[in-house]
């Protein structure tokens, strides 16, 4: 959960975003070493009125401000592509969910079980408990074993939205007749927050995500009550 005054991103809650994290430091570094570089040219060439003619007219230097760049541009690609194809693996998943997005909420089903099925509303403000955030909590969690991979199928009922969740490293445009997916998996038992990040209307920022992510036994008595109760 992100705190006020955060500079950095949420803590990691799935391999996915580990490895998100990871190739932000990556790349963050070599933005950095390259601005210093840049940096200090500027101020070499503005403090100094000494010329070398070598370094105005020199075709090695030439070879060298070619190369380097996409040497550069090559260890940013590699990790990225990688972290790319590792987002799109999705492999025998444990549960697959379809969430739902609608003016201005969310609606969840659970097509491995026959009526698993609820709506995800915003808890208004006078009605939060102690302990709650508020525009973040939600009358209905999406509960879903941890340690175990899940499958979120998204699509929308009405205009464009998007099912985003950061600490899981899960970001996935919810679109009118199309259904795309994408999986997580949670590494540890928590509860996740995101919202919809889709300018989808006046109450777009209205529509948050929790996921709850509990031990295997727990979600099983969790849908077992669930189901006696539709």
């Amino acid at each position: 959960m992100a705190h006020p005054s955060q500079l950095g991103f949420q803590d990691a809650a799935s391999p996915v975003m580990e490895e998100l994290l990871h190739f932000h430091d990556h790349a963050l570094m070599i933005v950095f070493l390259i601005s210093t570089l840049v940096l200090y040219i500027i101020v070499a060439m503005v403090s100094t009125k000494l010329t070398n003619m070598n370094i105005l007219d020199s075709q090695e230097i030439e070879i060298i401000w070619t190369i380097l760049p996409a040497i550069i541009l090559i260890l940013i690609a590699l990790p990225s592509l990688r972290i790319l194809y590792l987002m799109d693996e999705i492999n025998n998943p444990h549960l697959t969910v379809k969430a739902i997005g609608h003016q201005w909420y969310w609606s969840y089903e659970y097509t491995d079980y026959k009526e698993l099925a609820f709506d995800s509303y915003m808890v208004p403000t006078q009605d939060l408990t102690p302990g709650q955030f508020r525009l973040l909590e939600v009358d209905h969690r999406m509960v879903v074993p941890s340690e175990a991979p899940v499958r979120v199928l998204v699509t929308a009922e009405d205009v464009l939205h998007s099912w985003a969740v950061p600490a899981l490293g899960v970001k996935m445009d919810a679109v009118p007749g199309r259904l795309n997916q994408t999986a997580f998996i949670a590494s540890r038992p928590g509860v996740f927050y995101g919202q919809c990040s889709e300018i989808c209307g006046a109450n777009h920022s209205f529509m948050p995500i929790v996921v709850e992510a509990v031990p295997l036994k727990y979600f099983q008595d969790w849908s077992t009550l669930m189901l006696e109760n539709a």
